[in-house]
């Protein structure tokens, strides 16, 4: 499905005033979410209600406690891919967060206006990550079930590999070993290797007109010429009755709804986590517009402390080594009354004092905010060792360039020690959530506890970019590289040439540096408004409360 652009034109000057940047980026998450969320669009709609059914998100907008809040994830799943063949709005499956019976579950439903809910690449790895997210915080899953099986033309890329439709069956049964509670509905298909998962549930609910079977009628005749109709081979009263496998056979989806929400109730609640249990009287900031605070651009310079005082309870905030390594702000504060810690980019421009050197006096230099120095690294690293120990969560505010390069910078250790921030992220056990909120490129990414590292949620606000280095260094680097193999193959281009070339490899990157570019792939769990940062990271905090196991922190080989 073709994404088209719904930005509004800038300025005859090309320069967009700040606000209204904020104002068209926001209008065009808006715009861009709803048509996702259409799924196949209204015809396909109007198909699933035909059939007495509702769709994906109906399922969900009544599953969930009245007037409390689905947290969607992974909405951009397959934006803008698969395009040869129609798309595949949100990876065809509804994931996310939401409150049943009071408690947090996570939710994954089919969306059969999609293919008939056939599974894509995308939509393996998508189930997989919510899947991954379930395990890793110890929440109840319940899956709405509406597929057709493996998209059978990429059946190549979805079947074999570790991170494939298989890996799907594997945590299933994972997350039942750990006691974790699985509920499954079939609400319509559930077709070959996909009926295993609702079957590794704890209970398993069937609506009367769904099909549950490893072949359908078409495939049992071509394999050994049996006839027989759907209701005989797999039918909800078959499967009750004769087979064994239903637990609960329901007339139609609000009836089965009803069941999976009073068997929720049912039970008994989880043990939350040791921090959790430190929570305190929530305590609301003073309200501020983060978007006139942090600019869309990046170009715009802000104290990142206050970005962290308008997200913490009361605007308290207890900063670590303050005057030291200032390009990297860390400390502690309370989020919705839960204890954190933050690792914060620092966005200002910093005079830095400096050893002497044998020289009378101090010298100073000055810091690029964004830029990760030694000093910073090495501070990081040991807020993350202090924040292990005390066992807070951790809260990256990820605004990065990457870390600091030159003589001065290679000499003062910069590789050794930004060595010790990656491995102290990479080993750190308590939860992880990151918030990037502008540029994340090369090993700021990984210093920043990018997707590589395990954050138990990741957000981006719709400035963020994405990248192995900013736009225009990465299209200069390019056009150097497609320079010389021209002039290799004895083409040397002309200056028009050359601006062709630049215009045509910087779009394409720029296209690359999207949010939604990262958001299609799952590099990111959600795209998110900045001015919900705070509440979205509060449900955040309370998912990960679920969990009340922490794992021994140990480091290995920590350079010193």
């Amino acid at each position: 499905m073709t994404q088209p652009d719904t930005r509004a034109p800038a300025p005859s000057n090309g320069k967009v005033p700040p606000q209204d940047a904020w104002a068209d980026a926001l209008a065009r998450l808006a715009a861009d979410q709803a048509r996702v969320r259409a799924g196949g669009g209204p015809k396909a709609q109007q198909r699933q209600h035909e059939k007495q059914r509702l769709t994906a998100r109906e399922r969900v907008g009544r599953l969930i406690d009245p007037s409390s809040v689905f947290d969607e994830l992974m909405t951009f799943a397959g934006y803008g891919m698969y395009e040869d063949v129609g798309g595949c709005p949100s990876g065809g499956t509804v994931t996310g967060v939401g409150t049943i019976a009071g408690r947090p579950w996570m939710i994954i439903a089919n969306d059969a206006t999609v293919k008939a809910g056939a599974f894509f690449p995308i939509t393996a790895k998508k189930v997989i990550r919510a899947q991954t997210i379930a395990l890793e915080n110890r929440l109840p899953v319940v899956y709405l079930v509406d597929s057709a099986g493996v998209y059978l033309p990429m059946q190549d890329e979805i079947f074999p590999d570790q991170d494939d439709f298989g890996r799907v069956f594997y945590l299933n049964a994972r997350m039942s070993a750990k006691g974790i509670p699985q509920i499954a509905a079939i609400m319509g298909n559930c077709v070959a290797g996909g009926a295993y998962l609702p079957v590794m549930c704890d209970t398993l609910i069937m609506t009367e007109g769904s099909g549950l079977y490893l072949a359908g009628p078409a495939l049992v005749k071509a394999a050994i010429g049996q006839v027989v109709d759907s209701e005989e081979l797999g039918g909800a009263a078959m499967h009750a009755g004769i087979a064994g496998t239903v637990d609960y056979r329901e007339p139609d989806d609000e009836a089965a709804l009803r069941r999976i929400r009073a068997l929720a109730d049912l039970y008994a609640p989880g043990e939350v986590a040791p921090w959790a249990r430190r929570r305190a009287e929530v305590r609301e900031p003073e309200s501020r517009d983060l978007t006139e605070l942090v600019g869309f651009d990046g170009a715009k310079t802000y104290d990142v402390r206050d970005l962290i005082t308008a997200l913490t309870d009361g605007g308290e905030f207890h900063e670590f080594k303050a005057e030291y390594g200032e390009t990297l702000v860390c400390g502690f504060g309370r989020v919705g009354g839960y204890p954190v810690g933050f690792v914060a980019n620092q966005r200002t421009v910093i005079k830095k004092k400096l050893k002497s050197g044998g020289e009378p006096g101090l010298r100073t230099r000055i810091e690029v905010g964004g830029v990760i120095y030694g000093d910073s690294a090495d501070k990081a690293a040991r807020f993350i060792l202090d924040a292990n120990q005390a066992g807070v969560p951790l809260v990256f505010l990820s605004d990065v360039t990457g870390f600091m390069v030159g003589r001065d910078s290679e000499q003062e250790g910069i590789i050794r020690r930004g060595a010790k921030l990656v491995n102290a992220v990479s080993n750190s056990v308590v939860p992880k959530i990151t918030i990037i909120t502008g540029g994340s490129f090369g090993a700021g990414n990984y210093a920043m506890n990018g997707k590589a590292y395990a954050p138990r949620f990741l957000f981006a606000w719709p400035s963020a970019k994405y990248a192995v280095m900013s736009g225009n260094a990465a299209a200069k680097t390019l056009l150097d590289i497609q320079v010389a193999a021209l002039k290799r193959q004895g083409h040397p281009p002309d200056d028009e040439e050359l601006a062709r070339l630049y215009e045509e490899v910087k779009a394409k990157y720029d296209t690359e540096l999207d949010p939604r570019y990262a958001a299609a792939r799952l590099w990111v769990d959600e795209i998110i408004p900045p001015n919900d940062t705070r509440d979205r990271l509060i449900r955040a905090l309370e998912a990960c409360a679920q969990n009340p196991e922490q794992e021994e922190f140990r480091v290995g080989v920590f350079q010193v």
